[in-house]
């Protein structure tokens, strides 16, 4: 599948020097700076999550985020290159966006519009303005049932992506030299 991500030209100079490129923590902690905590643990889940699910490489521990479509594409900035690939299906895995959204904030990932009234309106009778309180709080000492409710269905955005792709994301967790088709460099 033809997909797009933007990096540092340190990743273009590593997939030649090395014959790949694999996320390290360092670069999650760069990028991310004061909340990278946040994202090492969600980014080591979803690897975990996805391990049985698509053929990734057993030294794989964080994701590479890649757009599926030509309107999704990051543009160029400074300090970057765009790189356009072409990944064998086998590794490479669709995410429905909102869905991840939902999981990044710790939500509730409803089945549909109905559900999520439903949970939104069991929220307010129980006076719960924060969900992800339940997660990172003790608040969820107070609603056990319902925080293992919200941390069960993070497993939806598991059940495939959306029908509109560009609605979805795409994650690989290597880039190989054989899979760039194209590196654009910032000018």
């Amino acid at each position: 599948m033809r997909v797009w991500t933007r990096q540092v030209p340190q990743v273009w100079e590593e997939i030649q020097t090395t014959g790949r490129y694999l996320v390290r923590e360092e670069y999650v902690r760069a990028k991310n700076l004061e909340i990278s905590d946040y994202y090492i643990g969600l980014y080591r889940w979803l690897t975990e999550m996805l391990r049985s699910r698509i053929d990734m490489p057993a030294d794989a521990k964080f994701p590479v985020w890649l757009a599926l479509t030509e309107e999704q594409r990051l543009p160029l900035a400074p300090n970057t290159i765009s790189l356009t690939l072409n990944i064998p299906d086998e590794h490479l895995y669709l995410l429905d966006y909102d869905k991840w959204g939902y999981r990044v904030n710790l939500w509730y990932v409803p089945l549909d519009s109905e559900d999520e009234a439903r949970h939104n309106e069991e929220l307010a009778r129980m006076g719960i303005g924060n969900e992800a309180l339940l997660i990172t709080s003790s608040q969820g000492n107070f609603y056990p049932l319902l925080k293992r409710k919200i941390e069960s269905s993070w497993m939806r955005i598991f059940e495939g992506p959306n029908e509109r792709m560009d609605l979805n994301v795409g994650v690989v967790f290597e880039i190989l030299p054989e899979w760039v088709e194209e590196v654009e460099f910032y000018d």
